[in-house]
């Protein structure tokens, strides 16, 4: 095991890397949807959807 372990650890740690950068992003994005952030650029009138995504309050 310790062999395995040692010929892989390059693996390992771009592994845990991207893991951790991949995390890190959709709790990022999971925050800015629960404060209501939009990752548009506010620009409705060019947006096929801009009827629908900004609804009025």
């Amino acid at each position: 095991m310790l062999t395995w372990l040692s010929a892989n650890i390059g693996t390992i740690l771009v592994v845990t890397v991207l893991a951790l950068i991949v995390a890190a992003i959709i709790i990022k994005l999971r925050k800015d949807k629960k404060k209501g952030v939009s990752s548009c650029g506010g620009n409705c009138a060019h947006c096929a959807m801009g009827g629908t995504c900004h609804q009025p309050k």
